[in-house]
C-alpha cells in the first residue's frame, strides 16, 4: 500500500468510528424520546393525581435534560 491508500484508509477508519460514536448517540436520544413519548401516553390514558402528574413531569424534565446533553455530545462529535 502506498502512502496516498493509507491516507484515505486511516481516513475512512476515522469517519467509520465518527459514525459509530454518533450513531450510539442517536440510539440513546431515541430511547430517551421513546420513554417519554411512553410517558405522554400514560398520562393521557390514566386518571393521575396531581402528586403523580407532578413526578411525571419530573420524569419528563429528567429526560429532556439527558437529550439535551446527548445532544451536545451528538455536536461536539468532530470527523
Amino acid at each position: 500500500m502506498n502512502t496516498e491508500q493509507q491516507e484515505l484508509m486511516k481516513f475512512l477508519e476515522q469517519q467509520l468510528e465518527w459514525s459509530k460514536d454518533r450513531s450510539k448517540i442517536l440510539d440513546a436520544i431515541n430511547d430517551k424520546l421513546h420513554e417519554m413519548k411512553e410517558i405522554a401516553e400514560f398520562s393521557l390514558t390514566h386518571n393521575l393525581s396531581l402528586n403523580e402528574i407532578h413526578k411525571l413531569n419530573e420524569q419528563l424534565n429528567t429526560l429532556k435534560d439527558e437529550v439535551k446533553h446527548l445532544e451536545k455530545q451528538l455536536n461536539t462529535v468532530v470527523h
